[in-house]
């Protein structure tokens, strides 16, 4: 059986994330991508996490204190799009990995998405902090309302990158509908 889609974002990070760097989270959602960065990062790493709802932030604040790993994490109640001037604020200047989970809020408000002008401009910003060897992933959700739109956005950003800069590639499970598409970008 293929790894799914989660799955394989964890494992293509945890191939490029070494213990003692630097992540980020560009959309906290539940906080499960973030817990699973700061438990792979251990106490020499940093892990800063984004999201525009209070909501999530919360709920990732809480796992966090749960797994006993918010002293490894700072949250930004904020959007993405903002990254690179709050991790500059806190004096880092490159990541290791970046991971966004497109589209809204499980168990939130559907209402509130993602969006692709913003979406689009935080996946500069980390794709040009990326230490060489480090990882972006993407993992794109077309079932909503936008979706389709912003992940055609994110694959014609994705197929515009330099080559001689960054490897990008895609994994999707075809036969079944509106299944999430998983993108990567290693930079070189």
């Amino acid at each position: 059986m293929l790894p799914g889609i989660l799955e394989q974002t964890h494992e293509w990070v945890s191939e490029r994330l070494p213990t003692g760097g630097t992540a980020v989270d560009a959309t906290m959602g539940n906080g499960h991508d973030l817990r699973f960065l700061a438990d792979h990062v251990g106490n020499a790493g940093r892990v800063f996490g984004f999201d525009i709802q209070e909501e999530a932030v919360t709920r990732s604040r809480l796992r966090l204190e749960k797994e006993s790993l918010a002293h490894r994490v700072v949250l930004f109640h904020d959007s993405h799009e903002k990254m690179k001037h709050h991790l500059y604020s806190q004096g880092v200047l490159h990541i290791d990995a970046a991971m966004f989970n497109l589209g809204y809020l499980p168990h939130g408000d559907p209402a509130i998405t993602t969006q692709p002008e913003a979406t689009l401009d935080a996946m500069r910003q980390a794709a040009e902090m990326l230490h060489p060897g480090g990882i972006l992933t993407a993992v794109l959700y077309t079932g909503h309302p936008g979706g389709q739109t912003e992940a055609d956005r994110v694959l014609m950003w994705l197929e515009e990158l330099d080559p001689k800069q960054y490897q990008t590639v895609r994994y999707q499970i075809l036969n079944r509908e509106h299944a999430p598409l998983l993108t990567a970008v290693c930079k070189r």
